[in-house]
């Protein structure tokens, strides 16, 4: 499982705990997480992450 950094914020998208809060359950990966996903802290988009 892989770990996504938002460049604009800090926040660490872990594909192993998800994002409940934004709707995404622990276990989903970063490829399945949809297009329209915003990052839960600063509202940038799925683009603006990278590969940490």
């Amino acid at each position: 499982m892989e770990k996504y950094i938002c460049t604009v914020c800090g926040y660490v998208y872990d594909e192993k705990t998800g994002d409940p809060d934004n709707g995404i359950a622990p276990g989903t990966l970063w490829k399945d997480v949809p297009e329209d996903y915003v990052c839960s802290l600063c509202g940038a988009g799925k683009n603006e992450f990278e590969i940490m």
